[in-house]
């Protein structure tokens, strides 16, 4: 759990205050993304440096997308969550990428409207921001998507 409070510290200190809170991700959420083969580790020089979950569709909170739309809601995706990683590394968020296009051209990630890093990374990959979706929480996200280029 080391690199996800290394990565609630960097959203703290970039002003991102309210997501990941109240102990998410627990370890139990964590030991559920391994369970089902979703949770994967970044490693750098034999070190852990990253986390991410990368989970098959559907995603039961992006069945409702607010003030926009998604580019395609008929083809099967896979969402990217839970991603953190150690404030020394560089690169995490672009190879965490480059592996999930490897596996699927159809992506979709959420963020929090205050994690202005994540944002930046998003649209730096390629993502197109499609609207709002709502969490079970009632907790608001902005989302994004990207399909395969031509």
């Amino acid at each position: 759990m080391t690199v996800l409070e290394a990565a609630k510290g960097i959203m703290r200190a970039s002003g991102n205050m309210k997501q990941w809170v109240n102990g998410y991700p627990s370890e139990e959420v964590i030991n559920n993304d391994i369970a089902n083969g979703w949770g994967f580790v970044v490693e750098e020089e034999k070190r852990i440096v990253g986390y991410f979950a990368f989970i098959p569709s559907p995603e039961p909170t992006y069945a409702r997308i607010y003030e926009g739309e998604w580019l395609d809601d008929e083809r099967p995706y896979h969402v990217v969550h839970r991603i953190g990683s150690t404030p020394d590394s560089h690169g995490i968020f672009a190879a965490i990428m480059d592996f999930c296009f490897s596996h699927d051209p159809n992506i979709r990630i959420d963020t929090h409207r205050d994690n202005l890093v994540m944002q930046h990374n998003i649209l730096k990959a390629g993502f197109d921001y499609c609207g709002i979706i709502y969490l079970e929480s009632g907790d608001e996200r902005l989302a994004y998507q990207r399909l395969p280029r031509k």
